[in-house]
């Protein structure tokens, strides 16, 4: 008789400030899965509300409000901690409140592996690793691509993966080892890469017009920025296009935009679960600079207007899509408003520039790069010791 072996334990630990660490954990779930079926089994944690103390287990409400309501503060904040010493002070001085409860959440999960996709919280889980009496392999997956924060980068990780050379650079020069870091991309689910279809089948399945020019805007998953006076001072523009926002979790904005007398076909949607057809059905996407939309917009090869991004951590993201032309900044609503006026006019070979190179950069086997790195470290007979 055949005895299957136990499948072994994989915890995701992040925290919903932002949809990218969720979105990367579900990535790699998902591409694990398909590629070592059955072998593994999975649980996800929001550490802030889990394990953190006031006012930090309340961060995942807080963050959409204070990054779009007083960037000014989150910039000041991001500038005084993004440093190896002023970050580990303030992290470590979170550490003791938040210890007892890391502890016991990890011996009630009981892990073989652990994956943090946040940099807030890979360092205080090592340090409480670093007194229990079991190894438990630690990989931290970055999922800033290029002005990462210092703290991501915690020596005590066995592993750490970022998505650009960027982010290799820096973690070498804050002193993490060649050996401690590979560049595997910043995972893309597996189901967007594989239902991107054609223009004209994506807008069918939609119910969009065939052959109008579409313009998607997007804005997180809790639909931060100045979305609804973007989409105002579009709208009052009369441009021949048709138009299609995202306003994610954001009940306020839906009512905003639902109130507005459209001057063109206008399709709304809630959080969505099929990002990758509305963007293959697009021909330009405004979008705020997160990191996992401008993955999967160069994914679907889209060209990119930048209307916003959270100072510090995201501007590295448009120097990223300019630099490389495949986008164009505009922070202002008549900025955007410009600069789509401006492709709307030009011959569609311009946006096609941009489509192009945004295609050159794309990783769109990410999630599966780090599906193998996971699966060979946990087959590995040689797991370091503890790192003292």
């Amino acid at each position: 008789m055949t005895i299957l072996a136990k499948p072994k334990r994989i915890l995701f630990l992040l925290s919903d400030t932002g949809g990218g660490h969720r979105a990367a954990a579900q990535a790699i779930q998902t591409a694990i899965e398909q590629q070592y079926p059955n072998v593994y089994e999975f649980n996800t944690i929001d550490v802030f509300k889990c394990c953190a103390t006031f006012p930090y287990q309340y961060m995942p409400f807080f963050y959409p409000l204070w990054v779009t309501y007083s960037s000014i503060t989150w910039q000041m904040g991001y500038v005084l901690t993004d440093g190896r010493l002023r970050s580990r002070f303030f992290l470590d001085a979170t550490y003791p409140r938040w210890k007892p409860k890391i502890e016991a959440m990890i011996n009630a999960q009981n892990p073989d592996l652990i994956i943090c996709t946040h940099s807030l919280i890979n360092r205080a889980v090592l340090k409480t690793l670093q007194t229990m009496p079991k190894r438990i392999p630690f990989i931290t997956v970055v999922t800033d691509l290029v002005s990462t924060p210092v703290s991501w980068y915690q020596p005590l990780a066995d592993l750490c993966l970022v998505p650009t050379v960027e982010a290799y650079e820096r973690g070498l020069k804050v002193g993490m080892k060649p050996e401690q870091m590979q560049i595997t991309g910043l995972p893309v689910h597996p189901d967007f890469v594989l239902h991107l279809s054609d223009k004209q089948s994506a807008r069918r399945e939609l119910g969009w017009l065939p052959y109008k020019t579409t313009v998607l805007l997007v804005s997180g998953g809790d639909g931060m920025g100045p979305v609804y006076k973007t989409v105002k001072a579009i709208n009052e523009q009369g441009f021949d296009i048709q138009l299609a926002i995202v306003a994610g979790r954001n009940e306020r904005l839906k009512r905003q935009l639902n109130r507005l007398d459209w001057q063109q076909p206008t399709y709304i949607y809630p959080f969505v679960n099929y990002m990758a057809t509305l963007m293959a059905a697009a021909d330009i996407l405004i979008t705020k600079a997160g990191p996992a939309t401008i993955t999967e917009a160069c994914t679907a090869g889209l060209p990119m207007i930048l209307s916003g991004r959270v100072p510090g951590q995201e501007d590295g993201n448009v120097r990223f899509v300019v630099n490389n032309k495949a986008g164009v900044f505009a922070p202002k609503p008549q900025m955007v408003v410009d600069y789509l006026r401006a492709w709307l006019e030009a011959d569609p070979s311009v946006r096609e520039v941009y489509s192009r190179t945004a295609r050159q950069l794309a990783q769109p086997y990410a999630a599966w790069r780090v599906a193998d790195v996971v699966h060979q470290l946990l087959e590995s007979s040689e797991i370091p010791s503890k790192i003292n």
